[in-house]
């Protein structure tokens, strides 16, 4: 599109966005000015047009949720849409999609956000503390939260008060319960946790008064003040508390985190996840000064931890060492959790060829491994640079073909494939 729209009025809302988007990619290729007053007045227009943009968002979003568009194109929710096709992070998309739910109750937010007087942060925030509230309730909050932003208190507060409010009406109408839409889970219990965009995650959640009394019992002593100079208020010390368990205070918390031995002591060499998730060599000797340390020692070809014929169960180490190798089952092109799967001899501990050592084990799901030891030689099994085995099924005659593309030509009439897939 090389010309804009001059007369926007008349414009269909197609025409708008289409002016819009190609607006935005002209801005997109332009360099800010230099100077840094120009940029901020620069910043602030945008941002409103941004926050008008945000409410022509939410009406089109509501719309499409309204409709169920999204499960005509094989996808389970809106959210998931949001998720998949825009990339947006989980946190974001339930935000837009309670926004979109809840503007039609919220006049006032709807009028300030249309006039781009209020930005979308204070939107979304009423939005979410609104979405339990009948709609007379509704309304009152609504004036009472746009007031306190109009009176200067971050969103951050103002999602302080609305949830005050929401808990002043409960004990108004007398419930002794949380709403229905949150008496799910074990025993009514539950926690939500919505990731922010700098790696760090909002919890909100409620706990029947079991679940209540395990968490003053174990964090309680540990969110203390630690002295008269310790200036963190209640809700700091408490998630320091709960960091304090989750690192090492808690015997069924357990975070794998892989690092050479030069890392622990001193070198820069980043640790990573199971997932592949760096983690810096600093953060790693941090962690380390908490946790339980299992050594590993590596060999020429990545051969640790020997058993041999002896015995003939994967100890509790070998299997977390095959858990840190395989993300998922060995069998290629089947999906299911490494956490999941069974301790395989590669070669058969029945035959006697395959002892419990790590370089002869392997991580498959309970079908596979089954049908592999019955059908020893429809099996085709290659070890990577890094110690990892592969399996791959074979037609019957045990002899390896494919098709263009590398797709194996018995995937459609193997019983492998049909078991898994079915």
């Amino acid at each position: 599109m090389n010309s804009i729209v001059a007369d926007l009025s008349s414009a269909s809302t197609a025409q708008l966005v289409e002016a819009a988007a190609a607006i935005a990619t002209h801005l997109a290729q332009r360099a800010a000015p230099d100077s840094g007053s120009a940029c901020m007045e620069l910043v602030e227009q945008l941002a409103t047009a941004i926050d008008q943009t945000e409410y022509a968002l939410a009406g089109l979003i509501a719309v499409v949720d309204r409709t169920g568009e999204p499960k005509h194109s094989g996808l389970p929710s809106t959210q998931a849409w949001l998720r998949c096709h825009l990339g947006m992070r989980e946190g974001r998309a339930k935000e837009r999609i309670a926004l979109a739910r809840q503007l039609p109750r919220l006049e006032r937010v709807k009028a300030q956000m249309a006039t781009g007087t209020l930005s979308y942060g204070y939107a979304a925030t009423v939005a979410d503390a609104v979405h339990r509230l009948n709609d007379e309730d509704c309304a009152t909050a609504e004036d009472i939260m746009l007031q306190a932003a109009a009176d200067g208190l971050s969103a951050g507060k103002v999602a302080r008060l609305g949830s005050k409010i929401h808990d002043l009406v409960a004990e108004r109408n007398g419930e002794d319960k949380p709403p229905e839409d949150v008496q799910r889970g074990y025993q009514r219990s539950w926690v939500t946790v919505s990731r922010s965009l700098d790696g760090g995650c909002y919890l909100k959640g409620w706990l029947n008064p079991e679940d209540t009394a395990l968490l003053d019992g174990t964090l309680a002593p540990l969110a203390k003040p630690a002295g008269k100079d310790d200036r963190r208020d209640l809700g700091e010390r408490t998630a320091a508390a709960l960091s304090a368990v989750l690192a090492g205070g808690h015997r069924n918390s357990r975070v794998t985190v892989i690092a050479n031995l030069d890392t622990l002591t001193g070198d820069d060499t980043p640790g990573w996840l199971r997932d592949g998730t760096p983690i810096p060599a600093a953060q790693v000797r941090r962690i380390a000064l908490n946790a339980g340390i299992s050594p590993l020692l590596l060999g020429a070809g990545y051969e640790p931890l020997y058993l041999g014929h002896a015995v003939r169960i994967a100890s509790a180490g070998q299997r977390r060492v095959l858990e840190t190798m395989y993300d998922t089952c060995a069998v290629q092109g089947c999906e299911t959790p490494g956490f999941l799967c069974e301790v395989d001899h590669v070669d058969g501990w029945a035959l006697g060829n395959s002892p419990t050592n790590i370089d002869k084990l392997a991580l498959c799901c309970g079908w596979h491994n089954r049908w592999k030891h019955t059908h020893p030689d429809q099996i085709q099994i290659t070890k990577n640079d890094e110690g990892r085995y592969r399996y791959r099924a074979l037609p019957p005659d045990g002899t390896a073909r494919s098709k263009p593309g590398g797709v194996p030509p018995d995937h459609a009439d193997n019983p492998w494939h049909d078991q898994h897939a079915a």
